[in-house]
């Protein structure tokens, strides 16, 4: 196994996981926030596919898949485009509708270009320097992990945050 397939192996684990988590969700679950200050799944789908999106064309010299391809008019938050969701306030995360045909739809489109990317990636290449404002300077292959890591990691909030809800709604019931 090469790192290429390590790292494509990697990221095709990460639709499953968010398929799962928004397929089936009404807008009004998709924006359910356990309390004010909380994240909705629509939130961090949107999220962490901003942050794909951001970093992978950072590191590709490719445009980001938000502005490139639509998806910031077509969404129409009132965010700059260049926004990912970090340092979010409540007030901003409640802004993020929940659209599972768009969170899909641009989770999806992002996921394509970072594989897209990743198979060009040769293991010389994890060693280039794609960001010098950190000690020590940030390597693709950090960054390229990092996009993983963080994906895996908002993506199984949302999935908690499915869980509670759907145990929420099922005791309402009874």
């Amino acid at each position: 196994m090469t790192s290429r397939d390590l790292l494509i192996d990697a990221f095709g684990r990460i639709p499953d996981l968010v398929h799962g988590v928004i397929d089936g969700m009404t807008p009004d679950q998709l924006t359910y926030r356990l309390d004010s200050e909380a994240n909705s799944i629509a939130w961090l789908v949107w999220h962490l596919s901003r942050i794909a999106d951001d970093h992978v064309a950072d590191v590709s010299g490719l445009p980001q898949v938000w502005t490139s391809a639509g998806w910031a008019q077509r969404w129409g938050l009132p965010f700059d485009p260049a926004e990912t969701g970090y340092g979010h306030t409540a007030v901003q995360v409640a802004e993020v509708t929940g659209e599972a045909e768009m969170l899909r739809g641009y989770f999806d489109a992002v996921h394509e270009a970072t594989i897209r990317f990743v198979r060009t990636v040769t293991d010389s290449d994890l060693d280039r320097i794609v960001d010098e404002r950190w000690d020590p300077p940030v390597t693709l292959g950090t960054r390229l992990v990092s996009v993983v890591g963080h994906n895996f990691e908002q993506a199984a909030q949302a999935a908690y945050v499915r869980g509670i809800l759907e145990r929420k709604e099922h005791h309402s019931t009874r």
